[in-house]
């Protein structure tokens, strides 16, 4: 107990470098472990760690109670805290040339051995390159692991590594291009997590303004425990706020589910995955004690899977103001949980005001999106689609996002509403004929499985630039108004009030400057004078056909989409087309995003 400090207070305890885990964790006694810490913490304490580099997992025993009551981790404010899942090896012996070796006791990485530990899991493609979750890094740049020793032998110049672990010794080999390892900041993966409770239901955490990085992930699939760089674990109201989350070898967050023993036993079946969510159902998925997470305001990069993965676990959560880029890409393994943002069943759940880039995909929902709501992200340069809605029958609501990459959207569900948005890539379809739950409205009470219904969708006062619906033209049930095609897109045969300007460019133009992103984009107030478009709400998009339910806001209140991308009011008579309330026109600049 800290000193002056009465029994069932909140106690804010302190780690420092200088500290020592024998201390009572007050400023002027602080511990040297952020473990210490939390192992000593109860609800309504606050851990702050001061200025470091801390090299451990955090396995945080309890929660908090309640949102008033919960534990914080925190960065004491104005200092640089890093955490990292790594350890700098030295002693390198130079082989040949730019070929260095070292070798280590298995004893060394304990119980878990990243370099003995193939990356592995249900819906990933053949590890061909055998890949482990393991990973070297040179001055905080990893160097590609080779799969086997010849590929590593006969690949000079080339930033290989490989490793080998045979009669207790963990031996790796590594290329350093032409620098002497030792005179270089060498570090490689030891800790499986970061920031990651081994039991399920440790609720009411906050981990806040850390640098973290370097996790030995593996794979995580829908159909096992996902276990991230930092994680909730089957548990309720995280909060993971203004953190640098970066370099974990397969995903940066997860708010996954828990792990039985049927982990990775479904291979590529998915059809299989509705006993998952049956099994799920049984061991207590319910809105009283999963998700309410709250995934805000962080920075998530070179992940090798996925910025943000959720198998059931993000229900009822916000997902808000992150930047997440580089992720997935020149990876040497991949599968079919890739994404900026992937999620199961994201009941409620609210993407908001992302910038998602440089992603082999941006958001990918799948299976049980309903009541979701997607809206105000900036998605661009991503190799496969920025939005990939798969096996839902809805309501999902996306609206005021920027759709840049050259596909926008790759829709396999129904039950969706488009409002607002700015495509400038394509739309690809899929039809599907698999089933997934229904819910009751805003809950997780199981009501039935259906199949898709391949039709069933929504396009109000959209931009389409180059790009068109006319896609939909053999699809049923399609309700579309208030759009505007430039530049050669074409309306669908479900429009009505539609504007056509085969011949107007927008010039539209998105450039990274010092102190942020801008779009150049060129508008046309006529799209205001020659069309009228109705307000997007509740009323007027009705209810998503198979499960009966209506297109509102995640609490169960009417929507209205009666702002912009940028939180400006709209005419509520006559609201622009696009996500930009601006209604005189001309060439504009306009800044989408501050920061990377």
């Amino acid at each position: 107990m800290l000193t002056g400090v009465t029994a069932g207070e909140a106690r804010e305890y302190h780690v420092s470098l200088q500290g020592n885990d024998a201390n009572t964790g007050s400023s002027t006694a602080p511990l040297r472990t952020i473990q210490t810490a939390a192992d000593r913490a109860e609800p309504g304490d606050v851990v702050t760690v001061h200025e470091g580099i801390y090299r451990e997992r955090i396995d945080p025993p309890c929660g908090g109670t309640s949102d008033e009551r919960r534990i914080v981790f925190q960065a004491a404010p104005g200092e640089k805290v890093v955490i990292r899942g790594s350890e700098v090896i030295r002693h390198w012996k130079r082989v040949t040339d730019d070929l260095w070796t070292v070798s280590l006791p298995n004893s060394f990485f304990g119980d878990f051995n990243p370099y003995a530990d193939p990356i592995h899991g249900d819906f990933l493609f053949p590890n061909k390159q055998n890949q482990h979750t393991g990973q070297v890094y040179l001055d905080g740049i990893p160097l590609v692991e080779a799969a086997s020793r010849n590929e590593l032998d006969q690949s000079p110049g080339k930033p290989f590594w490989f490793a080998e672990v045979k009669d207790g010794m963990t031996t790796l080999w590594g290329r350093f291009q032409g620098v002497d390892p030792n005179e270089q900041t060498v570090e490689i993966n030891v800790r499986q997590s970061i920031f990651y409770p081994s039991r399920e239901r440790v609720n009411y955490v906050t981990v806040r303004g850390f640098e973290m990085s370097q996790a030995a992930t593996n794979w995580a699939p829908p159909t096992a425990e996902q276990i991230g760089l930092i994680g909730t674990h089957w548990s309720k109201g995280w909060i993971i706020e203004n953190n640098t989350i970066s370099h974990s070898r397969c995903v940066g967050i997860t708010l996954g589910k828990y792990g039985d023993q049927y982990d990775n036993t479904y291979q590529q079946n998915s059809q299989a995955y509705t006993s998952c969510i049956d099994r799920a159902l049984q061991y207590g998925w319910n809105k009283q004690s999963i998700g309410h997470h709250r995934v805000c305001g962080n920075e998530i990069f070179e992940c090798g899977q996925a910025g943000i993965v959720g198998g059931m676990g993000a229900v009822f959560s916000t997902i808000n103001g992150n930047s997440i880029h580089d992720i997935a890409m020149n990876q040497r393994f991949s599968g079919y949980e890739t994404a900026g943002i992937k999620f199961h069943a994201p009941v409620d759940t609210v993407i908001g005001h992302n910038h998602i880039y440089r992603s082999i995909q941006g958001i990918w929902l799948d299976w049980m999106t309903q009541g979701t709501v997607v809206k105000g992200n900036l998605l661009h340069d991503n190799s496969q689609q920025d939005l990939f809605v798969e096996v839902n029958h809805g309501p999902i609501i996306v609206y005021n996002n920027l759709f840049l990459s050259p596909v926008a959207i790759f829709e396999a569900s129904s039950g969706g509403a488009y409002a607002h948005n700015l495509f400038a890539g394509r739309i690809n379809q899929r039809k599907e004929t698999r089933q997934t739950p229904i819910f009751n409205n805003h809950g997780l009470d199981f009501v039935r499985l259906d199949s898709i219904r391949n039709g069933d969708e929504r396009y109000y006062n959209n931009l389409f630039i180059a790009q068109g619906l006319d896609c939909y033209d053999d699809r049923e049930s399609i309700w579309m108004r208030g759009n505007v095609f430039l530049n050669g897109g074409k309306p669908s045969v479900h429009e009505e009030g539609s504007l056509v300007d085969e011949d107007f460019d927008p010039r539209l133009k998105l450039s990274k400057k010092p102190d942020g992103w801008y779009l150049e984009i060129t508008l046309d107030k006529i799209w205001a004078e020659k069309a009228k478009r109705p307000l997007v709400t509740t009323q007027l998009l009705g209810k998503a056909l198979t499960p009966n339910v209506p297109f509102e806001n995640p609490d169960g209140t009417p929507l209205r989409i009666d702002t912009d991308y940028f939180g400006k009011p709209r005419d509520g008579n006559n609201p622009f087309p696009g996500p930009f309330e601006i209604r005189d026109g001309g060439p504009r600049t306009i800044k989408l995003w501050s920061g990377r």
